[in-house]
């Protein structure tokens, strides 16, 4: 099959785009196999690899395999009885898988008649994830500090990590970025010294995959130039020196998470949105060229930065 084509609906199902009882047709699989019903699951990997990251490619099309019934049955029943973060998984990779065949209103369509939800919505249970994390704020903090003391390679990195609150893949690409630049005497092409900020929209290939985006991030100066005489890293890299060689724990995400935590006492929710990526183009587009805005947000930024700086010295 390819890309865009729909396969034909089973006997006595209707049209995949047809009426609510077609749509609910109990598009079942005929003894358990999709690719008696044409569906190229080669084709969809590969459609996968071409619109995403390699990991969440492979992640997307193992469990849209595994949860392919879902989509082909109607019945989201199951999705219900699964943990939430299980369940935000599943349904991302049903929603490709839905795309991929061209059955969209079917999979939106599931999530209404099961009332599916990707996250729980409720207002205090992120007051209580803030909380949480703050406490894990000192745990958070002493793991960073045994990478720099263990790996003295991803010392700055790990700065770099905290000072920045980008995910990990962002923060390799951007960390390599620079390095390239300023040997070459063009990092003008990425820092906006004015703006003391890495523009990384300029670079879209980069960090404006689907799903996941990240516009600008503010950094000094002196912190940038440090990162152009350090030396290139990997994801493979990085990965092998924590888990293979120290045994350590991959927390990288959660350095992302005391970013954001610590810009609370700074910035509002929308501003820390704004800086990690959570926004619309349009939306960034509207503020990143609005002098008088940025002007304040960066030195509030700044503000937080020297905050993380002095708790990341205090020894535990």
């Amino acid at each position: 099959m390819t890309r865009g084509h729909t396969p034909e609906p089973l006997k006595g199902t209707g049209s995949w785009a047809g009426s609510s009882a077609g749509m609910n047709a109990r598009l079942a699989l005929e003894k358990g196999s999709f690719c008696e019903r044409g569906v190229d699951w080669g084709a969809f990997r590969k459609w996968l690899e071409n619109n995403f990251s390699y990991n969440y490619a492979k992640n997307s099309f193992n469990y849209a395999k595994r949860f392919c019934h879902v989509l082909f049955s109607g019945d989201g029943s199951v999705l219900l009885g699964i943990s939430e973060g299980l369940r935000k998984t599943v349904m991302a990779a049903l929603s490709n898988l839905s795309k991929f065949l061209g059955a969209y209103e079917c999979w939106r369509e599931i999530i209404t008649n099961y009332g599916l939800r990707w996250t729980s919505g409720k207002s205090e249970d992120f007051v209580i994830s803030r909380i949480t994390h703050t406490k894990n704020n000192s745990s958070v903090l002493d793991w960073a500090r045994k990478v720099k003391a263990e790996i003295p390679e991803l010392s700055v990195f790990i700065d770099f990590m905290l000072f920045s609150g980008l995910r990990l893949r962002e923060a390799v690409n951007s960390w390599n970025l620079i390095i390239d630049l300023a040997r070459a005497g063009r990092l003008s092409e990425y820092y906006n010294e004015e703006n003391e900020a890495l523009e990384h929209y300029r670079f879209k290939t980069l960090f404006m995959r689907r799903g996941k985006k990240v516009f600008v991030t503010f950094l000094p100066k002196r912190f940038v130039e440090a990162i152009g005489k350090q030396e290139k890293l990997t994801l493979y890299q990085i990965s092998n020196w924590v888990r293979r060689d120290k045994k350590l724990k991959s927390r990288f995400p959660e350095l992302r998470e005391y970013y954001a935590t610590v810009m609370t006492r700074w910035l509002n929710p929308a501003e820390i949105d704004f800086l990690q990526g959570r926004v619309s183009g349009t939306v960034f587009m509207r503020n990143y060229f609005n002098p008088a805005l940025i002007g304040d947000l960066k030195e509030r930024v700044f503000k937080g930065l020297a905050e993380i700086e002095k708790e990341l010295a205090e020894k535990s």
